[in-house]
């Protein structure tokens, strides 16, 4: 009979004690990952009455394994639109743990004699809160649906997210520990750009992958290709120098915004589950009660720092997003316990050879104990924070109550300012990572294949060039509604704003040097008068604009394809609600008067559409642009609120129109208000499919004849299900779009005669 090798009889071994463990943890209502922790300490070298693991090498790698499948999944839960939910309560209270709980952690570290390495990954164990545990213990409570179980919650994405880049940080400094401080610094920065490129491309190419072999995917199919994908990204996240833990976690990260990650998650649960538990138990394999006897100083003082030092750091990050006192302690005592991330960190350190074997079995020790006494402290938050109350000063709980009062996080920012910061700091990073991204793979991948020409460098560089011009192009875009409600509403903005220009221009004039610099040498002068010819190329003509609004459109369908498949229907309401009509009067002594709708260029400047014009009972639906308004005439504008806003504050200064009293009303409620206009009168909104119009497909919107063909508006179009309100005159039409147009009774005329509705 032929032996059973030893991996088999250790997995036996695992999974049995593995098993027991878990039910004993499941009936005395405990974390099931004490239960594998006991399993490995049972399984063990110390516990000579049960049998012994054989081969702890084939265990490890398999907990290795077990890592990648817990990041995979960590990967799939998360996603932006979650983090973007958050909100600052969870940021701040996050921030101020991590780097409270590493400083002290450091600090504890030293105190205690021991390594600069050991104290460093100390204070990274500690950071980062169990999210396991403290939602295991909130759902044992009744807690979970309580406002400050939201937060603490929140505060565990973020922690989460952080635990990614304090991991990417570690292993540098571990790999690094000989180089200058610009140096690390340097080589941080490079594997940070090298992550967000990860993601950008990973965003773009993974859900369109999906989506056309969606017809041929069956769940098998789907589970090969889903973990193909994870350990892919972690091949490639091991090549560039990043932990495996990370490509994994990137991995699902991606799948996690596309429609197929409830499918992924149900199917990937049984490996993760498997794997997850191996490194569990692994974990446990370390706990040595000798050690933990040796350093039961050490783990009783690092107990108490973790669980005095989170209520700390976590109440006054709560306190400064603005939380009430009830709420900042209650939320804090939910996160006085490591776990997972932390056996993640040591284990790092261990596979890193930077920590010292006593690390591991202290810190497990320490998350032991932090688990048991995590459902105490959120039975006692409540009458703690009562207690505080009475005993602090009165003049500080006044202050802090009235604080804490305002729950709007985005109060404590200018929303104007706020709203065009994110998009100006989104749209600079993303354009210039991806333009750096060209830039590095273009030249370390076409060099070699035309190393052996004279004109290889030359072709090499008309390549990139030609490639970052649609991305560059977009640094020199800068108008939006936000920007320009900040030029209207004072001068003192306009200077930051002109600064925050010319940074995005000198940035694209310097892409735009970066390849003839490199790669031909250019002369200074020659560089320079190369970078302003295709700038002024790029402001000229608009074929590469057309070019990135494509890329744009299907990175961002594919960015919120699992939000848009879930809202389905309501896209079509939220057009019809986004996008709002308001009334305006010419006065005799206004300045618009005798002036035509294009030289008022109201849409260039301010994205409004003039749809009708009311001449005493003349009705002028959807008038061209040679228009000249005259005295009394009413005229009806559409857009969104915003940019709404943004007109009647200028005509308010400037006296070109007169606002009226009459507030602005919703596309929908002015379509369905007409009831007193005869057909003729009417205005008239619906939706083309643009396969069903094939002589429009592949024009833009400035080269087709559609307005002039159907005398209409286009007000926005469907791509992927992804909603583009107001498209640019760039932006070409596909096939699969589905256009929203608005007219008078002879587009509809014209649309039944065509077959289109």
């Amino acid at each position: 009979m032929n032996e059973l090798p030893s991996l088999v009889t250790d997995l036996a071994l695992i999974l049995i004690l593995a098993g027991l463990t878990t039910l004993l943890c499941k009936k005395l209502k405990q974390p099931l990952v004490l239960g594998y922790i006991l399993a490995g300490f049972l399984c063990g070298p110390v516990v000579d009455f049960l049998p012994t693991i054989a081969d702890q090498e084939n265990i490890k790698l398999w907990s290795e394994i077990g890592v990648i499948f817990l990041m995979f999944a960590v990967g799939l839960e998360f996603s932006i639109h979650k983090l973007v939910k958050v909100g600052l309560a969870g940021i701040l209270a996050s921030l101020f743990e991590v780097v409270g709980m590493m400083t002290l952690g450091v600090g504890l570290g030293h105190i205690l004699g021991w390594s600069t390495m050991n104290s460093i990954f100390l204070g990274g164990m500690l950071a980062i809160s169990s999210t396991m545990i403290a939602i295991k213990a909130l759902e044992d409570s009744g807690l979970k649906g309580h406002k400050f179980a939201g937060y603490a919650i929140g505060t565990l994405i973020i922690e989460d997210i952080v635990a990614i880049f304090l991991m990417i940080i570690l292993t540098t400094l571990s790999q690094s520990q000989g180089i200058s401080g610009m140096s690390l610094l340097m080589t941080i920065g490079q594997l940070l750009f090298y992550l967000a490129l990860w993601l950008i491309l990973g965003i773009y190419l993974l859900p369109t992958f999906l989506n056309k072999v969606r017809d041929l995917l069956n769940d098998e199919m789907l589970l090969v290709i889903s973990l193909g994908i994870c350990f892919g990204m972690v091949w490639i996240a091991s090549a560039l120098g990043f932990s495996s833990a990370l490509g994994a976690f990137l991995a699902g990260s991606i799948l996690a915004g596309t429609v197929h990650v409830e499918r992924i998650e149900h199917l990937v649960a049984p490996c993760r589950d498997l794997f997850g538990a191996v490194f569990f138990v692994s974990v446990g394999l370390l706990v040595v009660p000798s050690t933990l006897a040796a350093y039961i100083v050490p783990i009783v003082l690092i107990t108490l720092v973790t669980i005095v030092g989170k209520i700390i750091f976590l109440t006054l990050g709560m306190m400064a997003a603005g939380k009430d006192i009830a709420t900042s302690i209650s939320a804090a005592f939910c996160l006085t316990q490591i776990g997972e991330f932390s056996y993640i960190i040591a284990s790092l350190g261990t596979t890193l050879g930077v920590t010292s074997d006593f690390l591991y079995p202290v810190i497990v020790a320490v998350s032991v104990v932090t688990s048991f006494t995590t459902p105490v402290m959120i039975r006692y938050a409540e009458p703690f924070a009562a207690w505080l109350a009475r005993i602090m000063p009165k003049g500080l709980r006044d202050g802090w109550e009235k604080y804490g009062n305002n729950d709007d996080d985005s109060a404590l920012q200018d929303g104007d300012w706020l709203a065009f910061g994110k998009s100006y700091l989104v749209s600079l990073l993303l354009n210039t990572i991806i333009s750096l991204g060209i830039f590095m793979l273009g030249t370390s991948l076409l060099l070699d294949l035309v190393s052996q020409w004279s004109w290889g460098k030359a072709a090499v560089c008309l390549v990139v060039e030609l490639a970052i011009l649609p991305f560059v192009g977009q640094l020199l875009v800068f108008r939006n509604s936000y920007m320009t409600a900040l030029w209207l509403r004072g001068i003192k903005n306009r200077l930051p704003l002109l600064v925050l220009m010319v940074v995005r221009v000198l940035l694209a004039m310097w892409l735009l040097c970066l390849p003839m610099y490199w790669l031909l040498k250019f002369h200074p002068v020659w560089l320079l008068l190369s970078c302003c010819a295709m700038t002024l190329l790029l402001f000229k003509f608009n074929k590469f604009t057309s070019m990135y609004l494509r890329i744009e459109a299907r990175f961002l369908a594919n960015f919120n394809e699992r939000k848009l498949h879930e809202q389905g229907d309501d896209l079509h309401q939220s057009l019809n609600e986004q996008l709002l009509v308001q009334a305006f009067r010419c006065p005799a002594e206004g300045g618009a008067v005798g002036r035509s709708l294009q030289q008022l260029d109201w849409g260039r400047l301010y994205q409004l559409k003039a749809i009708k014009i009311l001449r005493g009972r003349k009705h002028i639906n959807i008038p061209e642009g040679g228009e000249q308004l005259k005295a009394n005439d009413l005229v009806l504008l559409l857009g969104e609120a915003k940019d709404l806003e943004n007109f009647t504050y200028y005509c308010q200064d400037s006296g070109l129109l007169q606002t009226l009293e009459k507030p602005a009303v919703t596309l929908k409620d002015f379509i369905a208000g007409q009831s007193d206009a005869t057909v003729g009168e009417q205005i008239y909104c619906c939706a083309v499919k643009m396969a069903e119009a094939p002589r429009y497909v592949g024009k833009n919107l400035r080269d087709s004849s559609m307005r002039q063909d159907w005398g209409c508006f286009l007000l926005g179009l469907e791509r992927s299900l992804l909603p583009i309100i107001n498209p640019g005159p760039d932006i070409v039409l596909e096939a699969g779009d589905l256009v929203w147009v608005i007219g008078s009774k002879r587009m509809g005329e014209c649309l039944v005669a065509e077959g289109l509705v």
